[in-house]
């Protein structure tokens, strides 16, 4: 969520800016503006909506070569044009993009800025207003700009103009992501390096309370202490084609239909020239010293999280729990003795996650960063890092990047069970070649999927999902899916517990997902299908080869069966994709989400 980029160059800034936020539209946002730099002064434009709405009132006659620009997820006020970045000091000489939350923002405006009138309700604003209030007391911009990052409380990523000086910017971070990306006469911001990709694959990545004096020439980093800091670029590991809708409507579809192939990447990444599975030996030794593991994570990668349980529970036979980033933060367990912590995360940069890593590292404790993302916040700040290698996904619900995750935690399990020397009974290279092969017959499912979608969910208010064991984690990630994309109120419950309250809700044409793929709790999710039936309800069972029924609406191909959460998800997001296309709703990007969550 909240995108922000900015260039200082030989080059027209206007053009490099709104397509370096085109390439950040995938996280999330609700407003754009950017502001350029001339001899004249600065000009900003801003607007409510798309990229594509700011494009539109941008002047083609206005020229300049230093710029920043910002696409925001509302926090402090509704979106609208006033609370839209940039913003500006009340006298025009400063301009900022900010993203982040400044958690004193209030007592910061009622302390120092009780004479100044404000045009937003953005926290953002108090921070520009600050600056401009300490250069007019005397200091200069850097030395304004660094007092004023030493009262901020909270995350903030910031990019500052200055009327008075046309070929500089004032960057900062602490918390939220952003790099400065080097290039020959010129240097760019960002949040994300794809963004900048069409100028640049050399970044310097920023740590906390750090901020940047960029020019077309230069960069200099320094602590709040104004100490410079030296440090090395390195090269994004990323391809601009992979973020390509190419003959895609959509980039969900996209990257649905790339799950095989991405299986099949992982497989190649975690193989040594024995084609035997391996991981970085230190993580193999961590992972199985440690006397329980706490899985962290959010949303999706939560579910993810869950499925890794069993399979590090069932294979290495390690306790493992697993936690809501969030709720973690503010109400940590009792720890066991020798713990390790697994954070799953698609961006590498989720805020509540990151809260978790800096309080268990402050504890001493070991963490491994699982993501898609390298060189993202937490993998640099882990001590070990997974890549997913699903490459970039820019539809706000996972796909790919869900499958991934549950694929690299199955050969983390796997790898660390053999270190363990503990008995597998099964070859996982070989079926998870059988995983890929079943999920290309399921991607080309579309017109069954479809189908589904429209008899069960097309005049729907709300969709159950309901497992036992394994599906009940898959229910819980197809409910997800279906309420973030479709606006269907969609809930996954543990087949079990439908007589405990949940039974309540069912009424005559209630449509009902049943995940049926586990053996030993085949018959008791079929009975609590026939107990949802018998009340009304309209079931759609979605059964594994081997444990199917007549009445059974679809089957997925056989895999092993503690395997199956990555296929039989696939039909759950095709189904979900399909109600939101028949429900006219924005597949990529659904309202007031955003792909990558960057606030706690």
């Amino acid at each position: 969520m909240c995108g922000i980029v900015g260039y200082t160059g030989l080059q027209d800034a206007k053009e490099i800016l709104l397509k370096g936020l085109e390439k950040l539209e995938y996280r999330g946002y609700d407003s754009a503006g950017i502001a350029v730099k001339n001899e004249e002064g600065v000009t900003i434009f801003k607007e409510k909506g798309r990229i594509a709405d700011l494009r539109a009132e941008v002047d083609e006659d206005v020229s300049a070569h230093t710029g920043i620009g910002h696409t925001r997820w509302a926090t402090h006020g509704v979106p609208s044009q006033d609370n839209a970045h940039p913003h500006q000091s009340a006298s025009g000489r400063f301009t900022l993009v900010h993203n982040g939350v400044i958690e004193n923002y209030a007592i910061l405006k009622r302390e120092y800025l009780q004479d100044v009138t404000f045009k937003s309700d953005t926290d953002t604003e108090v921070i520009v207003q600050l600056i401009e209030r300490f250069v007019n007391e005397g200091r200069d911009v850097e030395e304004a700009f660094r007092h004023t990052l030493t009262l901020l409380k909270g995350s903030y990523a910031l990019a500052l103009l200055d009327a008075e000086n046309t070929e500089v910017i004032y960057v900062a971070k602490n918390k939220s992501p952003l790099l400065i990306g080097v290039g020959e006469d010129f240097n760019v911001v960002a949040s994300d390096a794809m963004a900048m990709l069409q100028v640049t694959d050399q970044f310097l990545e920023l740590m906390d309370k750090e901020m940047v004096i960029v020019t077309k020439e230069d960069v200099t980093i320094k602590n709040l202490n104004n100490e410079e800091v030296s440090r090395e670029p390195y090269t994004a590991e990323l391809d601009a084609s992979d973020i390509e809708k190419g003959t895609y409507p959509h980039y969900m579809l996209k990257e649905i239909d790339e799950q095989p192939a991405v299986i099949r990447k992982i497989i190649q990444a975690y193989q040594n020239e024995n084609d035997e599975l391996m991981i970085d030996f230190n993580i193999a030794e961590a992972v199985s010293g440690a006397d329980r593991i706490y899985i962290v994570a959010c949303g999706t990668s939560y579910h993810a999280g869950l499925i890794g349980k069993q399979f590090i529970e069932k294979m290495a036979k390690i306790p493992v729990e697993v936690h809501v980033a969030s709720e973690f933060t503010y109400n940590m367990p009792l720890l066991s003795e020798k713990p390790l912590f697994i954070f799953i995360s698609q961006s590498g940069e989720t805020a509540d996650s990151r809260a978790v890593l800096v309080a268990i590292k402050e504890l001493g404790h070991k963490a491994l960063t699982i993501t898609n993302v390298p060189g993202s916040t937490l993998s640099r700040e882990a001590d070990f890092t997974l890549l997913l290698h699903a490459g970039p996904e820019i539809a706000v619900a996972s796909t790919k990047a869900y499958t991934a995750q549950v694929a690299v935690l199955a050969i983390l399990a796997n790898v660390v069970a053999k270190f363990r020397n503990e008995k597998i009974d099964f070859d996982l290279v070989k079926e998870l070649g059988m995983v890929a092969t079943a999920m290309v017959a399921l991607c080309d499912s579309k017109e069954e999927m479809e189908s589904i979608a429209r008899e069960f969910l097309s005049v729907t208010r709300n969709c159950f999902f309901i497992g036992r064991s394994l599906d009940y984690y898959v229910g819980l990630e197809g409910a997800l899916k279906l309420k973030e994309i479709s606006y269907i109120q969609a809930e996954g419950f543990a087949g079990g517990e439908l007589k405990h309250g949940t039974i309540a809700l069912i009424e005559e044409g209630t449509p009902v997902v049943a995940l049926a793929t586990q053996e030993g709790v085949n018959l008791s999710i079929r009975g609590n299908v026939k107990e949802v039936a018998a009340r009304g309800a309209n079931p759609c069972i979605i059964s594994m080869k081997g444990l199917e029924e007549d009445d059974d609406r679809f089957v997925i191909p056989k895999v092993h069966e503690l395997l199956t959460p990555l296929i039989s998800v696939i039909p759950l997001q095709l189904i979900a994709y399909y109600a939101a296309l028949h429900r006219e709703c924005d597949v990529d990007k659904p309202r007031n989400l955003a792909k990558s969550v960057t606030v706690e």
